[in-house]
């Protein structure tokens, strides 16, 4: 029997402890109702799978005068990194703050047309820019929140790969990009006689590592650093700048370098899952997040430390973030939607500071040897 044919949780649920023998009390039912959920964000669904949710902080984030203090929730089953983000944070705040600067490259769809040779592609090419603004308004005519801000292609053979980006103000917005994008598709295959052979063509590119991402950005474009005072160092990472800076050089940049690795940090995927967990991201997106670079330098005998993501896909409306859990974490944070984009901009920021905070503590722990006796209390107490 079709699971789908079940029209409720119980019934499905009975189903499958029935043929499985097996028992589903640990699987959680809402104590809310579940319509919605089973509409929009799970299909065949028989509870919730409980993950713990950790606060670190405060951290500081200073924007020009203005000082602001977020408390960061960390959903996560890994032991010592809700303590180890919470290090980092105190770091930052006895270091006057954090600064932030986030730049909106926009959400992208890239399908590949069939040309039928390299002429027929310079004339798509062509095309492509003449018809800018009528591709432009058949995106806004698709939804009012949703703005096409370039386009971008790349010929090969008898093949056209375009990449559209779009502003989708609160929303990460992959849906309705995608929805805009087919219609802007099928525009194109009208107007110039080729075809498109798939929607998504990799040149988005989309929940996979690619050095495209990095050099141009998607989504949201992050940059993080704080001045670590040598007392801070000190005092509170039990570490000097000198061994943070090495271990940091060695590891996220010649150890990346010689293993072929895409991202040249010590773990932004950590602090990104968790985040991205507990505020109803979608969690694929973790691979590209990873692979951000972290820098250090030594400025008299204090620290500069910084963070850049270059592909953060985040949102405060749709996917995940109505669900009652992840909705309680936004609004931990001050994120009720007011439809601007100025929220998802300061979700973007809090996480860009919450890998910051993640990345100093690391490589203290690691400059200073402690990493194995920090899990060895942390992740192994009976």
């Amino acid at each position: 029997m079709d699971l789908r044919s079940f029209k409720n949780i119980e019934d499905r649920r009975k189903f499958l402890e029935k043929k499985l023998k097996i028992n589903f009390s640990a699987v959680s039912i809402f104590p809310q109702d579940l319509k919605e959920a089973q509409n929009r964000n799970c299909e065949n669904m028989i509870g919730v799978i409980q993950i713990p949710l950790g606060v670190a902080g405060p951290v500081l984030l200073r924007k020009g005068k203005t000082k602001e203090f977020y408390y960061l929730p960390l959903a996560t089953t890994e032991a010592a990194l809700v303590a180890s983000v919470n290090r980092g944070c105190k770091a930052i705040c006895l270091s006057d703050g954090a600064k932030v600067v986030v730049e909106n490259i926009g959400m992208t769809r890239g399908p590949v047309f069939r040309t039928g040779g390299i002429i027929e592609g310079t004339r798509v090419k062509s095309w492509l820019k003449r018809n800018f603004n009528k591709l432009a308004q058949i995106a806004k005519f698709s939804s009012p929140h949703l703005k096409l801000t370039q386009v971008n292609d790349l010929m090969v053979g008898d093949y056209i790969f375009v990449r559209f980006y779009f502003d989708t103000q609160e929303a990460m917005g992959m849906n309705m990009v995608t929805l805009a994008t087919q219609k802007i598709v099928d525009y194109i295959e009208i107007n110039t006689q080729v075809k498109c052979l798939s929607l998504a063509g990799n040149f988005d590119i989309d929940k996979k590592p690619a050095w495209l991402n990095i050099l141009l950005g998607r989504g949201r474009r992050v940059w993080a650093e704080v001045n670590l005072t040598n007392e801070v160092v000190r005092q509170v990472l039990k570490t000097t700048p000198q061994k943070l800076h090495e271990v940091a050089i060695n590891k996220c940049y010649l150890g990346s370098a010689v293993s072929g690795s895409m991202g040249f940090n010590a773990h932004f995927a950590n602090i990104i899952a968790a985040f991205y967990l507990a505020c109803g991201q979608d969690l694929a997106h973790v691979v590209e997040g990873s692979v951000g670079i972290t820098a250090t330098q030594l400025i008299d005998r204090n620290l500069k430390i910084s963070v850049y993501l270059p592909n953060l896909q985040v949102g405060t409306v749709g996917g995940g973030t109505g669900l009652p859990s992840q909705k309680e974490a936004l609004n931990l944070l001050g994120l009720n939607s007011n439809g601007s984009g100025q929220n998802t901009d300061r979700l973007a920021e809090i996480m860009g500071v919450a890998v910051l905070a993640g990345e100093i503590s690391l490589l203290a722990s690691l400059s200073e040897g402690s990493l194995a006796k920090s899990h060895q209390k942390l992740a192994r107490r009976d």
